[in-house]
């Protein structure tokens, strides 16, 4: 099962911990009073190590990778996509009318081959999934995707995803701490019969109403992406968001609150969809297959590079921000504060094991019988394996 933890945000910017923790858990003091092993007895064997990753290699995708490779986002650019952006050399453009990024692909200053693509999603596609656009543009190669909606229309628009930039979905409820106190998690929102205000039509809605964490009666499908009424509200009712955003935005860039929120990841409650994976058509797998053994651990490389020093990319972000225009507002305490919390709350690392990148099928079976227990229509006898694959991911890739 998984946990719930709250989490109060403070008004500094959150430090980078992921590589940190990764090397922590040694003990700092050494036992100097155990016997030596018997004398008849073979010294123990060290234990295998994973060997190291190598360094990507020059022009590694050319020729076996379409240039330029086109991937499909599902928002604005933003610092969730930071190991996309992490991957667009000096010399790009942005293209407004098409809402594209388009430069080099460069790994760690090492020219990849290739050119790559990054168009932006959400407003810029009428609000449509990445899955539809992918299917009904043929020279989108990748497209982003989450768990629970490729359960759902695995029928119509099935999706492979290869790798999982982000290890734990954003997502989450938020609240007032000055109001509510106690509340840790969204059992406890649910207890209080508080009005949890969200986009309509969430997966997630229904899966919490099926597990009996949250009454049906307490979800408002009215939200409408703007503070204005959790702020009219005075912080009475709770409201949907991401943590590597909202947080900042209500403490720093909403005057009229400008204070902490808590909140509870959607992930810790009984929903741990992979959220913004990189996916393909499975129809498209063959074709790919040779670019996709090289892609995935660059993809991964990039994560890890990114959350190592997110300064060029993010850069790259703002700008790419600045020169579209399009309304979308993302300053460098955003983008800041965002690289921060995804390392903070778990967001990006690991999984269980030491890689990056891989998918727990484990996690895909609990959202396939949530799914299921909240009576939502999907494909007879779906399993984790229609839906992810880590044949293409490098084991000595992590944190």
């Amino acid at each position: 099962m998984t946990s719930t933890r709250t989490r109060r945000l403070l008004s500094g910017v959150l430090a980078l911990s992921l590589v940190a923790a990764a090397c922590g858990g040694d003990d700092d003091a050494t036992d100097t009073t155990a016997a030596p092993a018997p004398a008849a007895e073979e010294p123990a064997a060290e234990p295998a190590e994973e060997p190291a990753a190598e360094p990507v290699a020059d022009g590694v995708l050319a020729d076996i990778c379409p240039s330029p490779l086109v991937i499909q986002t599902d928002w604005h650019a933003e610092s969730e996509h930071g190991a996309l952006y992490n991957l667009i050399g000096e010399g790009y453009t942005v293209e407004k009318g098409r809402s594209a990024t388009v430069g080099p692909m460069v790994l760690d200053g090492v020219d990849l081959g290739i050119d790559f693509e990054i168009r932006e999603g959400g407003p810029a596609i009428g609000f449509s999934s990445p899955s539809s656009i992918i299917y009904s543009d043929d020279s989108v190669h990748l497209a982003y995707a989450n768990t629970d909606a490729q359960i759902l229309t695995f029928q119509d628009t099935p999706m492979l995803s290869v790798v999982a930039p982000l290890e734990k979905n954003p997502q989450m409820i938020m609240w007032d701490p000055e109001t509510y106190p106690d509340v840790e998690d969204l059992s406890d929102l649910g207890d209080l019969g508080v009005t949890i205000n969200i986009f309509a039509g969430q997966t997630y809605a229904d899966v919490f109403v099926a597990l009996g964490v949250l009454n049906a009666d307490q979800i408002d499908p009215s939200y409408d992406a703007t503070p204005a009424r959790f702020i009219a509200e005075q912080g009475k009712i709770a409201q949907q968001g991401f943590a590597s955003s909202e947080p900042y935005a209500y403490k720093n860039t909403y005057e009229e609150w400008g204070k902490d929120v808590a909140f509870t990841l959607l992930n810790d409650n009984g929903f741990p969809i992979y959220s913004q994976t990189i996916a393909i058509k499975p129809s498209d797998k063959e074709e790919m297959d040779a670019c996709l053994t090289e892609l995935v651990p660059v993809f991964q490389q990039s994560v890890v590079s990114y959350h190592s020093d997110p300064s060029g990319a993010n850069a790259v972000i703002l700008d790419v921000n600045e020169q579209l225009d399009d309304g979308w507002v993302y300053t460098a305490g955003n983008a800041e504060f965002a690289a921060g919390a995804m390392a903070e709350y778990g967001l990006v690392g690991n999984g269980p094991d030491a890689i990056v990148g891989n998918m727990d099928t484990d996690r895909i079976q609990e959202m396939i019988d949530n799914i299921a227990l909240a009576g939502l229509e999907f494909e007879e006898g779906l399993a984790p394996d229609d839906i992810v694959t880590n044949e293409y991911i490098d084991t000595s890739i992590g944190f």
